[in-house]
């Protein structure tokens, strides 16, 4: 590939994890933004902060890393977003406190032909006045890629099959696919047939299923199953945004148009490298550029 793709413009969430002991930079729509300029993409990031300190650390670290902040709203009525993030039986708990900045993102104003894919994740749908945003953005044209997250009580099956309807790829992990099987009254003896009934139900390019410790595997229109496993010696430090580092890698394989055993292998190994490490995201350059230089001798970036 001799040029790199358009801008990605992403749009959700942006937030505070926060852990017992530390804070960090979260929310999946940041997660993903941020990975796409570590590999050079400059994505747009459509969110809203609040007027206050942690809004302002936001819009700080954006600049330092060289994400554009010229989407990002600023709210004097409600507050930068949080999560409470505990571990309990070997799981995280995430508590996401309501009525965020992020849930009030008002309908930017785009360039047209400007951008080459829209990524909204479920969680940002779950007040009115964001999800009319998102679906105002769905009807843009754009194809649109779709980040299932299915925190409770934070989503409902009406949206999620809105956004299924008028989604090209879709990203869900294993545990979203079993749970959704069972509300959309989908039947299968395996995550496979469950996956496959989903993608032939919404008429999806491609579905993406993440497997945590198992790896992920892709679905194509055909029916066509891609699968990759990962490296058994990666220590994991931290599996918080481990399914945004896949994310982002994936939307970059998709416009780049890397064939899908490639892009799995490349999202699988960059969400493994993240796992170890505190955190969803990382200010370490020498990262993203390890990676680059590891897809420039296996194929084209």
């Amino acid at each position: 590939m001799s040029e790199r793709p358009s801008r990605p413009l992403i749009l959700g969430e942006v937030l505070f994890d926060c852990f017992p002991d530390t804070q960090t930079l979260g929310g999946a729509p940041f997660n993903v933004a941020w990975h796409l300029q570590g590999f050079g993409l400059q994505p747009y990031l459509v969110s809203a902060v609040g007027t206050d300190a942690l809004g302002a650390e936001i819009l700080q670290q954006m600049q330092a890393w060289g994400l554009d902040r010229s989407g990002i709203q600023q709210d004097s009525l409600h507050p930068t977003g949080r999560v409470q993030i505990s571990f309990c039986d070997h799981q995280h708990r995430f508590e996401i406190l309501p009525e965020q900045a992020y849930d009030y993102i008002q309908p930017p104003l785009l360039e047209t032909g400007a951008f080459s894919l829209l990524y909204h994740g479920s969680l940002a749908c779950r007040g009115p006045v964001t999800a009319a945003t998102v679906a105002g953005l769905r009807r843009s044209g754009l194809p649109v890629f779709v980040d299932v997250n299915l925190r409770d009580p934070w989503w409902t099956l009406a949206e999620i099959e809105s956004s299924f309807q008028q989604a090209r790829w879709l990203k869900i992990n294993e545990e979203e696919l079993t749970r959704l099987a069972d509300a959309l009254a989908i039947s299968g003896d395996f995550r496979g047939q469950l996956a496959l009934a989903l993608q032939a139900r919404y008429g999806l390019t491609a579905l993406i299923v993440t497997c945590g410790a198992e790896g992920a595997f892709m679905l194509d229109q055909a029916g066509q199953v891609y699968s990759v496993t990962p490296d058994p010696g990666t220590a994991v430090v931290d599996t918080v945004g481990a399914g945004d580092a896949f994310s982002a890698v994936a939307i970059l394989g998709l416009l780049a148009g890397w064939p899908y055993p490639r892009l799995l292998a490349r999202a699988q190994a960059f969400a493994q490298d993240i796992c170890g490490i505190r955190g969803a995201v990382s200010a370490d350059r020498a990262l993203y550029a390890r990676h680059v230089a590891a897809w420039q001798t296996t194929g084209a970036f």
